[in-house]
């Protein structure tokens, strides 16, 4: 499993579907094992976890999808 590829996957998720960032905002790990479709051991899921909290917050991503959630920007 290409785990770089998978993390792009989710991302573009995020930024696409807002049914599916709300879902990563209220339950990350769920959202995740959903993209990569296996139970991932929790050292790998909180590690691909980590690195989209990440990309999302380097991009900008996080007011993009503070604002498809409704919520307010700082």
């Amino acid at each position: 499993m290409d785990i770089k590829a998978k993390i792009e996957e989710v991302i573009g998720k995020i930024q696409n579907d807002k049914d599916f960032a709300a879902k990563f905002q209220q339950d990350p790990v769920k959202a995740v094992e959903g993209v990569v479709g296996v139970d991932l051991p929790d050292d790998q899921v909180n590690a691909v976890i980590d690195a989209v909290k990440a990309k999302v917050a380097a991009g900008g991503l996080m007011d993009k999808l503070s604002g498809l959630l409704g919520g307010k920007k700082d």
